[in-house]
């Protein structure tokens, strides 16, 4: 368990940027790479960028560690170019707009063995990275910060965020792919970089701290956390954060990296309550508390069973991909899924699908002939087309999810 540490939270001046002339610039090396390089992504930071980058490098000249800030730039235009190169840091210019675009470029720019990222606004304590450092030396991958046990002051984060976003998110989070990780989004992290650069890491968004998190755990890095503090920032203008928007593209993120949560679990619920459902309604009405279950039931628990078959080969077939890409290694079930999702087997199983709905489809046009192709109101013709028309669609579902599979390396 991680220590909770007390902490006093300081009111701090910004109206005004300290001079040059203020600040501590720290240790100079005049040779060997930096062991951290801190990185900041900045968007029209003026009011409280050089605070931050006096931040970083007295960190540096207190703690004995070599190291650079690196200001990846997004299109400012109120100046935090030249106040970010008045203070001593380096400045990348990151033409594609986004959070994650800014900090991509920022980390492959960086020098530094250790890359610590943290937000230009004043809301983080880069005079705190010590335990991020330590972590990164003792053979950590990924050291994510967390607010929630380092402490909020009040007002630095939204009620919404605080009590709905980051929970909620989190929770879904380690649900998902198990991360020990209490605050997914947390600004301030610090990582090895070759490890990260390694991931490949694609989104330009504020999901890039969803994607960081997920691919490591998924690659099996060393990841662990340590509390951090988070204060309200210093700019007068608004975030650039969109609660709704940036909260979907996270949760967007983890779904589409979740395919058991996203489709297996809910395909065997779906398809198992089809199953049971028109294994009760097909002979003829089922009445259970004194509801009908009937005809009109039988096509709804069929349609069930289509639909639960669906998402547990989609999600089969996402995790043949994922392993195909690299996105994750494989596993035992994977394997398995491989080896029974050969495209010999899935025509035979599609095949015999097709069998049987035709032979239904058969028996229900001739039913229907003897009705002289009129309206059906039969009760059991209605049942035989139902089936017929399940059986062909499994029939070709699985017999396409067989080649499909193929294409990601099922023998």
């Amino acid at each position: 368990m991680l220590e909770r540490r007390s902490l006093r939270f300081e009111r701090r001046e910004r109206t005004e940027a300290p001079s040059p002339d203020q600040i501590s610039l720290g240790l100079d090396f005049e040779t060997g790479a930096p062991e951290l390089s801190v990185v900041m992504p900045c968007l029209n930071e003026a009011e409280t960028l050089a605070i931050c980058i006096i931040k970083a490098k007295r960190f540096f000249t207190e703690n004995g560690v070599h190291g650079e800030v690196v200001i990846a730039d997004n299109g400012s235009t109120d100046g935090s170019q030249s106040i970010a190169r008045q203070h001593g840091a380096r400045v990348i210019n990151v033409p594609v707009r986004g959070y994650g675009a800014a900090l991509a470029a920022g980390i492959a720019a960086a020098n530094g063995r250790f890359v610590a990222m943290g937000d230009a606004d004043d809301s983080y304590d880069f005079l705190g990275l010590m335990p991020f450092l330590e972590r990164l030396r003792a053979g950590d991958d990924l050291v994510m910060g967390n607010r929630f046990k380092g402490g909020i002051a009040p007002g630095a984060m939204p009620p919404l965020h605080r009590y709905l976003g980051n929970p909620v998110l989190s929770l879904a989070g380690r649900l998902f792919f198990k991360a020990p990780v209490g605050d997914f989004h947390c600004g301030l992290r610090a990582f090895r970089r070759d490890a990260i650069m390694e991931l490949g890491l694609v989104t330009t968004g504020m999901e890039f701290a969803s994607e960081m998190v997920v691919k490591a755990q998924l690659a099996e890095l060393n990841l662990s956390e340590v509390p951090t503090t988070l204060v309200p920032d210093g700019r007068t203008r608004a975030p650039h954060l969109r609660s709704w928007r940036d909260g979907w593209r996270h949760l967007k993120f983890l779904l589409t990296f979740a395919p058991k949560w996203l489709a297996f679990y809910p395909g065997l619920i779906i398809g198992g309550i089809g199953l049971i459902g028109t294994l009760l309604t097909l002979p003829g009405t089922f009445r259970i508390a004194g509801l009908n279950f009937g005809i009109h039931s039988l096509l709804l628990f069929a349609t069930g069973i289509l639909v639960g078959a669906q998402l547990v080969s989609f999600a089969v077939l996402a995790r043949l991909f994922g392993v195909h890409d690299g996105l994750w290694r494989t596993t035992d079930n994977i394997e398995l899924a491989r080896r029974w999702f050969s495209i010999d087997r899935c025509v035979v199983a599609g095949l015999v699908f097709l069998l049987i709905g035709v032979g239904l489809l058969i028996i229900a046009v001739g039913g229907w002939a003897v009705l002289g192709f009129g309206d059906i109101y039969g009760g059991k013709l209605m049942r035989v087309s139902i089936m017929a028309a399940l059986f062909l669609s499994l029939g070709v579902q699985v017999m396409i999810s067989g080649f499909i599979a193929t294409l990601m390396g099922a023998d």
